[in-house]
């Protein structure tokens, strides 16, 4: 069941209201563990808790969180399925990956399903706050043995070698994708149109056989664009 009795009231910090955050996971002893170590964080709140891909859905929906940290492996509706889900309601919350599953068959699903991060169980717990802060911002958030997971996929179609059909614009598009700037940031940074930067988006992953712009990302920072 559910646990959305913290949605009705908002925290603030001395910089401005804090990130709110989702835990989707079907261990209650890793959700408690993840909510005591995260409600100390001056800058996080924890708004609430599913077991499910379903229940978090319906408590992405309703909360409104900023950021969900997504199980993949759960009961019933598991953490790919909800994550295309929600992607095709058009959610604005950003995914963090949080499992213990470390095969690319599993990685690469999750990242093309619209996940913002991944990052194993395992993970220092001051490290998952800045992961969490980090997908917040906007950034693309990868433990590198998820990055050379998907990067190696990359290399296995021949992606080093796309590059040169790309424009000097697409270039400078790319490198702030690849620094987690929106449409709207990079249509400000580069004095364009929202509909010119994602005209240029769709040629990019167009032209780098990429699925989006979680794959556009990697492959601008393995390729030295961006961060």
């Amino acid at each position: 069941m559910a646990d959305t009795t913290r949605g009705g009231t908002e925290r603030t910090t001395g910089e401005g209201r804090a990130i709110r955050v989702l835990l989707v996971d079907d261990h209650q002893v890793v959700r408690r563990g993840l909510r005591t170590f995260l409600e100390v964080q001056d800058d996080i709140e924890v708004v609430g808790e599913a077991s499910d891909g379903d229940e978090g859905i319906a408590a992405t929906e309703q909360l409104r969180p900023d950021v969900v940290l997504m199980d993949i492996k759960m009961p019933g509706t598991d953490g790919i399925e909800a994550l295309r889900r929600l992607r095709e309601l058009d959610n604005p919350a950003r995914i963090l990956v949080v499992t213990s599953f470390t095969e690319q068959r599993t990685v690469v699903p999750a990242l093309r399903a619209g996940a913002a991060g991944y990052v194993y169980k395992d993970i220092d717990p001051d490290a998952l706050a800045g992961a969490i802060r980090s997908v917040h911002a906007g950034h693309v958030l990868l433990q590198p043995e998820v990055a050379g997971a998907l990067l190696s996929q990359e290399d296995g179609n021949g992606g080093q070698g796309r590059g040169g059909s790309l424009t000097d614009r697409e270039r400078e598009v790319l490198g702030l994708i690849a620094d987690g700037r929106s449409n709207r940031e990079i249509a400000r940074a580069l004095v364009l149109s929202e509909k010119t930067v994602k005209t240029h988006v769709s040629n990019i992953l167009m032209k780098l056989d990429l699925a989006d712009r979680t794959q556009a990302a990697l492959w601008a920072v393995r390729h030295g664009i961006g961060a």
